[in-house]
């Protein structure tokens, strides 16, 4: 690494940025065609399904492009300026404005709908390019067992402080009306864009790598040959623990904000989140250390169990303590730091491990397998598994005489009883490994 600093500053730009543009689509596209467009909990599950098949199919593709050309910087760059490009575009999105196309404010709703998944899918194909398979290619390349927990330390954090600048920064805007979010797509679309551009003066990468003699297609389907998995076992099987993990997440992240607000009644949710989220950072960037020093098994547990004492709380206490009022806000805030803590924490060792695990020189092809794992499979089973509990929620009529469902706290129960097994899964493998060992 011949420039210690400047890798640093990427590291945490190209992070924090990348996140920041991905808070917007995983946290605040809900909220936004449920705001603005009424989206029912099937449309949300739908629009995440659809952007996670998106995300896996330009990750792996863009990854082997990016292996068989041994580049990153080009990717990394170009790719976040075009990302910007298309975050801007969410900008042209209004009910008044297709309201005049397709007449009726309910016609235009559901226009509005399909048009925000269509160009969630592009948006998620520059960003998966840029971030998914460059990104995170470079990252691999750049590091190795001695940082790469650290790394990931600051590297997992980033999503929490990400959600941190949106609410921090757009906390003064009015959600419920259309020209707010105009505001939010084109700020964060600028600033995504501007870093593209900073990129080419700040982002080092090793020498190009001569490309092996797979060819295109070869190096696409690389990580899916038997022969492969067979040689990996490691890698596979941390893959598939983060597949669960990632369901967990998945089941009530894409609604957390609406239940704050909506379901319990949090107006200024945010002095909820925003003081969970530094403490969840710092403890996360801490905790790269001790994966570095202790690794994945010492490591993966501890974070489990925050995140499911988090769930507990979080299903508890809301029902529990609802008549008394702002007292809600004290399990739900310490149930909130858990949950988060082990989220990031997780996301972290499981991280440095599959960088860890995956083979020199490689690591372009292999990130399609990691989106598959990380966004892919949970970002189907995940939400539709919430939409399946939020089935029979309770609905509330709007002022325009729509309806809208409001989120309950089961969602955590289903996310605790996925992250149960997984945690019962990793023990019985534990223990199966040890055993062999002596």
């Amino acid at each position: 690494m011949k420039n210690k600093g400047k890798f640093w500053l990427a590291l945490v730009i190209f992070s924090l940025v990348g996140q920041i543009a991905w808070v917007v689509e995983n946290m605040y596209f809900n909220v936004f065609i449920y705001k603005m467009f009424h989206a029912s909990a099937a449309d949300i599950s739908f629009m995440v399904a659809a952007s996670a098949v998106a995300a896996a199919v330009t990750t792996i593709l863009i990854g082997a492009v990016s292996d068989r050309i041994g580049r990153r910087k080009i990717f990394m760059c170009l790719g976040y300026i075009l990302w910007g490009i298309s975050i801007i575009a969410f900008a042209l999105v209004r009910l008044d404005v297709l309201s005049e196309v397709f007449g009726m404010t309910a016609n235009a709703a559901a226009a509005a709908v399909t048009i925000v998944i269509i160009l969630d899918c592009v948006m998620t194909f520059f960003g998966s390019s840029a971030n998914d398979a460059a990104y995170n290619a470079w990252l691999t390349d750049m590091t190795d067992q001695t940082n790469r927990g650290r790394a990931e330390g600051i590297n997992s954090m980033m999503p929490l402080v990400a959600i941190l600048v949106v609410f921090g920064g757009f906390m003064g805007f009015d959600l419920d009306k259309a020209e707010s979010w105009t505001a939010i797509y084109i700020i964060i679309g600028g600033v995504v864009l501007a870093i593209g551009v900073l990129g080419f003066f700040i982002v080092d990468e090793p020498a190009a790598q001569k490309p092996d003699e797979l060819g295109l297609f070869g190096t696409i389907v690389y990580g899916l040959r038997p022969k492969v998995i067979k040689t990996n076992p490691k890698l596979y099987f941390t893959l598939l623990a983060f597949i669960v993990f990632n369901i967990s997440i998945q089941i009530f992240m894409p609604y957390l904000i609406i239940y704050y607000e909506k379901s319990l009644g949090i107006a200024n949710y945010v002095l909820i989140m925003a003081p969970a989220i530094i403490a969840a950072a710092v403890v996360t960037a801490l905790y790269g250390k001790f994966i570095d020093r202790f690794g994945f098994f010492r490591s993966v547990f501890p974070s489990l169990g925050m995140l499911m004492l988090g769930y507990v709380l979080l299903f508890v206490f809301p029902g529990v303590v609802k008549c008394v009022g702002t007292a809600m806000m004290i399990p739900v805030f310490i149930g909130s730091l858990l949950m988060l803590s082990g989220f990031l924490t997780g996301m972290a060792v499981f991280g440095a491990k599959i960088r860890n695990d995956t083979p020199l020189k490689m690591a372009g092809r292999f990130q399609g397998l990691r989106i598959i794992a990380q966004v892919l499979v949970p970002g189907v089973v995940g939400p539709a598994i919430g939409a399946a509990v939020l089935k029979n929620a309770e609905t509330i009529t709007n002022s325009d005489g729509t309806t809208s469902f409001l989120p309950n706290n089961s969602i955590f129960l289903a996310a605790f009883i996925a992250a149960f097994a997984l945690a019962a899964g990793l023990a019985v493998y534990r223990a199966a490994a040890k055993k062999r060992e002596a």
